[in-house]
């Protein structure tokens, strides 16, 4: 199973991502909530809470439960 290594913030919205099969991406939030909705996501459209990111077993999250993986 590929997982989530590290991320690094390059904009407001944007994630510079590494995963364990040593391939990196751009995870491109503005695009990918744009066409998306839900209550754990509606917190993601704040730059500021957006920021507060981390990495949880290999998934991507947020202090308000959201997991991306």
């Amino acid at each position: 199973m590929i997982k989530l290594l590290n991320a690094r913030r390059v904009d407001t919205f944007k994630l510079e991502i590494d995963f364990s099969d040593h391939t990196q991406g751009v995870f491109d939030a503005a695009t990918y909530l744009a066409s998306r909705s839900g209550p754990l996501l509606e917190k993601l459209r704040d730059e500021v809470y957006f920021a507060r990111f981390f990495i949880d077993a290999g998934a991507l999250c947020w202090p308000n439960g959201l997991e991306l993986s």
